[in-house]
């Protein structure tokens, strides 16, 4: 089973004549009926392959915990947001992001990239792999707006703009600064304002 870490796929040396096999959504789900992926066993879907999630550690849970409360709060009646849900792009491809915001008039499992409102990954020891692969993929796939917040220096990474290509716009936003996702501004934010410890 093609099941790997989180490397970028620029890193892998395989032979040319390597033929993979490729996983879908729906063989995934499966695997995971049988019980040969585990509940506790965080996997994601990228190219057909079957990622091992990197472990999260404490930062990471806090961050996400602290935003999450926020924008609990404060969420506008037509927007509905969940934690870690697969999300599916496409049979190939279904990542599961820290967390997602999406319109109220959606099931969380009929979102997809063009309806996601928006994605944001926490990134600790994947810092990497969320800004180059998975930027890639949901570029790809349409997703409006991405956030990467670093868990160590509560720094954003904002991508818009989607294209084949990547994304057309990309900025860097302090924790000190108003960062508001362009789709749902009633939850724009400071970073630095939740209750985070600093590094």
């Amino acid at each position: 089973m093609n099941i790997r870490s989180n490397m970028p796929a620029h890193q892998l040396t395989l032979p040319a004549d390597t033929t993979r096999r490729l996983w879908t959504a729906a063989e995934l789900r499966r695997l995971e009926l049988a019980g040969i992926l585990h509940p506790e066993e965080r996997v994601e879907l990228i190219a057909g392959e079957i990622v091992a999630v990197s472990p999260k550690g404490a930062r990471h849970e806090v961050l996400r915990n602290e935003l999450i409360l926020y924008w609990s709060d404060r969420r506008p009646r037509d927007v509905k947001f969940a934690e870690e849900p697969p999300l599916t792009l496409d049979e190939h491809y279904e990542p599961e992001p820290d967390i997602i915001l999406f319109p109220a008039s959606l099931r969380v499992n009929e979102v997809d990239g063009k309806t996601v409102l928006l994605v944001v990954e926490i990134a600790d020891s994947s810092l990497s792999w969320d800004l180059g692969t998975k930027a890639q993929a949901y570029a790809m796939f349409g997703v409006r707006e991405y956030w990467v917040i670093n868990a160590r220096t509560l720094a954003t990474t904002v991508h818009r703009h989607p294209g084949p290509d990547g994304y057309g716009e990309t900025t860097t936003v302090p924790a000190t600064d108003v960062q508001t996702p362009s789709l749902v501004p009633a939850l724009g934010l400071r970073i630095a304002d939740l209750q985070i410890e600093p590094a």
